[in-house]
């Protein structure tokens, strides 16, 4: 069976430009999303957040009659659910997002349907999924057993960087797992409409596994370079020069050390690594420690270079877990920024984050933190705390070095050398 209409459940930074690129390649859209702003912006054809080029697919497929947005799941030939995993306390994943997308989705099949899990997931996250559709529709079946419709059900994680989200959906290679091998071949068949890069077919666990592997190498090699930085810390030296000195040789490539991890998979997925296998994933757990640590050595970082003043006033550069995006999910720069107005009630907190415009809900409850425009952080900030390498800062760098500078993310370490 053909497929001609896709919905897409859950609009956020990988729902909606998966939805927009499905709907200008030629398929007939639905975006489904229980938040009613984001559902009024994408008819409206509006994008709710920052994303290099997407505005113009969701405008362009809004205009064609080929995307829409709904509050609930209608019938489709595919459904593609791109929730929220995030994860509990005590590090355990959160799957509720994927259960209520599953269980209002079940009601719109008749079988023969496609239904792709995308959303970031521990091992075996997508049989759950298949599980608690058949639990509302005892009716279908995964193999076709008793003579019952069959539904196909595959996992295809995303691996894009914010950013640059719309290139890599289209140039990036995609690893698509199936509860059976026709559900994976239905979905390769799928991403082909839009995907140029090799599409790898495997099961759904190995699938899930792979995406939590590749953010769990990326998260230990980062905590390396966070643990470099507190180690040329102690010992006084620059990090940065460090790191490009040893990078120098051939077989090193050490990444960059900064306040933290952040967004919804690094500072997330390897928890869901450790989670199915705890005595093993030993290395992983630490350095998930290391990196979740990181903001509060900042913290202290800040404290000291501002202790004996009674009413400080701390400027604190960017909010985004990374440079140029509004994304600010797991973002160590808020969880610093919330700490400071947090350990000091009577100091005033000014934040300059050019791509949001109000402080996120975590911070707009403190009296003491304000977002600003650099020339105010400038002239009033007794210390000046650089925690995101936005490009529009670089224009600052002479500026800030020649303050009181906790610099996180050596944008001013050539500039001070």
């Amino acid at each position: 069976m053909g497929i001609s209409t896709v919905a897409v459940i859950g609009l956020g930074y990988i729902g909606l430009p998966t939805a927009a690129i499905l709907a200008d390649s030629g398929l007939s859209v639905l975006g489904i999303d229980i938040n009613l702003d984001t559902v009024d912006a994408v008819n409206r054809g509006e994008v709710p957040f920052v994303e290099p080029d997407l505005a113009g697919y969701v405008k362009g497929a809004v205009s064609a009659g080929r995307l829409r947005a709904a509050a609930s799941p209608e019938p489709a030939d595919a459904f593609i659910v791109a929730v929220p995993t995030p994860i509990e306390a005590e590090h355990e994943p959160d799957l509720s997002y994927i259960e209520a997308a599953a269980r209002a989705l079940a009601p719109k099949l008749a079988g023969g349907e496609l239904v792709i899990l995308e959303s970031t997931s521990p091992p075996g996250a997508t049989r759950k999924m298949a599980a608690w559709i058949l639990d509302e529709r005892p009716d279908l079946s995964l193999d076709g057993a008793d003579d019952k419709p069959v539904i196909h059900v595959a996992h295809c994680p995303e691996r894009v960087l914010p950013g640059q989200v719309m290139v890599e959906l289209v140039t990036n290679d995609r690893i698509v797992g199936g509860l059976t091998p026709e559900a994976a071949e239905r979905a390769r068949d799928l991403y082909q409409v839009f995907c140029q890069g090799e599409i790898l077919l495997t099961d759904s666990v190995t699938a899930e596994t792979a995406k939590l592997v590749e953010n769990s190498f990326r998260d230990v090699n980062i905590a390396f370079a966070n643990e470099l930085s507190m180690i040329a810390d102690r010992i006084g030296i620059d990090v940065w020069e460090l790191i490009r000195l040893a990078n120098r040789h051939p077989r090193v490539n050490i990444l960059q050390p900064g306040p933290g991890v952040g967004g919804h998979c690094i500072a997330v997925d390897p928890w869901f690594i450790v989670d199915a296998a705890p005595e093993e994933a030993r290395l992983i757990r630490t350095a998930r420690e290391v990196n979740d640590a990181k903001p509060r050595w900042v913290l202290h970082k800040v404290l000291d270079a501002v202790a004996g003043s009674v009413s400080p006033v701390i400027a604190a550069y960017g909010l985004a877990f990374k440079p140029n995006i509004d994304d600010l999910r797991e973002s160590p720069a808020v969880e610093i920024v919330r700490e400071l107005a947090v350990t000091f009630p009577h100091a005033e907190v000014l934040v300059v984050e050019p791509h949001v415009r109000a402080l996120p809900d975590q911070l707009a409850g403190f009296g003491n933190v304000r977002l600003v425009d650099a020339a105010e952080a400038l002239d009033r900030g007794d210390v000046q705390v650089l925690l995101v390498d936005h490009t529009a800062f670089r224009s600052l760098v002479r500026e800030l070095v020649a303050q009181q500078l906790i610099d996180t993310r050596g944008m001013t370490s050539a500039q001070r050398a």
